[in-house]
């Protein structure tokens, strides 16, 4: 599906991603995890479709349940005992936080693939390669790493079992030597990427002093308008946060600010927040939907 948001200027989807994923890790209050899982999870899905769901609800059931079981087995404090297992008491306290930190996690994570498929390399690159051109390039290719490595296993594992070759034919010792020539062939293809691509950078002159670049990025007036909203938002969740209305005290009993107006306040603002990217591409489909009625 065409994504509204990331047809916007690069600085406009980095503050929002910046802003989004730093509140997720440090608001541990349930109401902005709650937000923060939902918008995360809404805004995976229009980027990703199925292959989202699938993703979302897999590191929800797998990290999430892991992270909020493994965390009261061996973390003890807190006074609201529920039950002792070999002699450690398992605490209300130390239940709520390891689900506070298994939805916190996964949030996190679904936050940071949205960021991989908006902030494309180049939109990095146009960022911080004037300012930092060296660790920005560095940066860069750690990002791309992953899913450029990935594509390149599956076009090796191809070629390996067109021949005979692949590592889930043949016997165990087969399967063994074949996985290992694999392993061999993408590390060296890794190592010879990174060379090419450092001799190319360099033949371009980049990091060089007064070198320019082309650039298709045009910050208009409905980027401005949509920092306008991002910034008087993230504003607003401070204000929240310096107020104490944004954490919450899980040991040695759970403590947080009742909810009240103003309180609810900042969560509608927090939410406006992180639903941002959705709502952009809500209103562009009602514009291209209304001018092809009038065609």
């Amino acid at each position: 599906m065409c994504d509204a948001f990331s047809r916007l200027h690069p600085i406009i989807n980095f503050t929002y991603f910046t802003s989004v994923i730093l509140f997720s890790m440090f608001f541990m209050h349930p109401a902005f995890l709650v937000i923060s899982l939902i918008c995360s999870f809404i805004y995976s899905v229009y980027l990703g479709g199925s292959k989202a769901v699938k993703f979302n609800l897999l590191s929800s059931l797998c990290i999430g349940l892991a992270i909020s079981i493994l965390n009261p087995l061996f973390v003890h404090q807190g006074e609201t005992a529920l039950f002792f297992l070999n002699d450690h008491g398992i605490t209300l306290e130390s239940i709520a936080f390891g689900v506070g930190a298994g939805i916190m996690f996964v949030s996190v994570l679904i936050w940071f693939s949205c960021y991989h498929k908006v902030m494309t390399s180049d939109k990095f690159m146009y960022l911080f390669g004037s300012i930092i051109p060296a660790l920005s390039l560095v940066l860069s290719m750690t990002l791309r790493f992953v899913p450029k490595f990935k594509a390149q296993l599956k076009v090796v594992e191809e070629g390996q079992k067109s021949i005979g070759r692949g590592a889930s034919q043949g016997t165990i010792f087969s399967m063994i030597r074949n996985g290992v020539k694999v392993i061999s062939i993408m590390i060296t293809w890794a190592l010879e990427n990174g060379i090419e691509t450092a001799d190319s950078m360099k033949a371009r002159g980049y990091g060089l002093k007064g070198r320019t670049s082309f650039s298709l990025y045009r910050f208009d007036s409905r980027d401005k308008k949509c920092l306008i909203y991002i910034t008087l938002n993230i504003l607003i969740v401070l204000i929240g946060a310096y107020l104490g209305f944004n954490t919450i005290m899980f040991f040695p009993i759970i403590r947080y600010k009742s909810i009240s107006i103003v309180s609810v306040l900042f969560y509608i603002s927090y939410t406006l927040l992180c639903i941002f990217p959705v709502i952009v591409n809500v209103r562009e489909d009602m514009v291209w939907k209304r001018l092809r009625s009038t065609i």
